[in-house]
C-alpha cells in the first residue's frame, strides 16, 4: 500500500515501556505507539524454557522510518535480544495511513 508498518516489541515493565514509547514518538520514528496489557511470554532462551511478564507495544511507522526506529529500540531496549517484528500494512483507512506517513516524515522534525 503506502509503506506503512506495524512493529511489535515487548518490554519487561511499564517504566521501560513508557521510556521507549516517549523516545519513539518524540523522535518522529513512530506516529503512534499502543501499549497493551501485560501478558506472559514463554520462550526458549539459552537452552532453558523461560516465562516472563511483558508489556507489548504496537508501533505504527513507515518503511522509510523503520531503520531509525530499529536503531532506537536496539539502543534503549533492556533485553540482550529484543523482539522487533515488522508487518506490512496492506489496507487501512487512507486518512489514518496518510497521517502515519506525515507524522514520521523527517521533514516535520525540522523546526
Amino acid at each position: 500500500m503506502s509503506g506503512i508498518l506495524l512493529v511489535m516489541t515487548n518490554l519487561p515493565d511499564a517504566a521501560s515501556a513508557q521510556k521507549l514509547i516517549r523516545q519513539l514518538v518524540e523522535s518522529g520514528t513512530a506516529a503512534c505507539v499502543t501499549q497493551l496489557a501485560p501478558g506472559t511470554s514463554t520462550y526458549r532462551w539459552q537452552e532453558k524454557i523461560e516465562n516472563a511478564c511483558e508489556i507489548p507495544l504496537l508501533i505504527k511507522t513507515t518503511q522509510a522510518a523503520y531503520p531509525r526506529l530499529e536503531a532506537l529500540i536496539l539502543a534503549s531496549h533492556p533485553y540482550e535480544l529484543p523482539e522487533i517484528i515488522a508487518v506490512s500494512v496492506t489496507a487501512g483507512l487512507p486518512a489514518y495511513l496518510d497521517w502515519v506517513s506525515q507524522a514520521t516524515s523527517p521533514n516535520l522534525r525540522e523546526e
